[in-house]
């Protein structure tokens, strides 16, 4: 962790941003790319969950830039345009993942609307997905530099808030 360790993130889906703070102070602001479906809370959807949720898990410390999680599990690989020609369905994982648990029952949390259950993440994304732009499978993708640069400000534990915009 570094100094400016984060006390909350904040996602705006209409915006595309990622806003990671401590106190009332924003110290840190990242383009992302939530789902292209929109938001919902279902499983199955496609959609990004909206409302409050927590970092459940921080995975893939120490890897290198681009390191390929399939199954939140490093494969040895490193994405490459090549790799991904050889590969064009994979939903690629890259660097690192900050796995998200809802804290809303009903909501986001338990039964059909479980955002842990759905495997919703924050996760780095090969530099020729688009930033900005809703463009995922329901999980927040980040360049991968900004997401090792998050990754390092945050713990487990840390709230992360879903909003339409911020």
């Amino acid at each position: 962790m570094t100094e400016q360790t984060a006390a909350w993130l904040r996602i705006g889906l209409r915006s595309q941003r990622l806003e990671l703070g401590r106190g009332e102070e924003v110290i840190g602001e990242y383009q992302v790319s939530t789902a292209r479906l929109g938001a919902g809370e279902h499983y199955g959807s496609q959609k990004t969950p909206r409302g409050m949720h927590v970092i459940r898990a921080r995975i893939g410390d120490g890897l290198p830039i681009g390191a390929v999680l399939v199954g939140r599990r490093p494969t040895g690989e490193v994405w490459t345009p090549q790799l991904m020609r050889c590969h064009p369905d994979r939903d690629w994982i890259l660097s690192r993942i900050l796995w998200l648990s809802g804290t809303e029952v009903g909501r986001n949390r338990l039964g059909r609307v479980d955002s842990m259950r759905r495997y919703i993440y924050i996760h780095g994304t090969p530099d020729t997905e688009p930033m900005g732009e809703a463009a995922s499978h329901g999980c927040i993708r980040m360049r991968n530099e900004d997401v090792v640069d998050l990754f390092d400000r945050v713990a487990v534990g840390t709230p992360v808030n879903i909003l339409e915009d911020v």
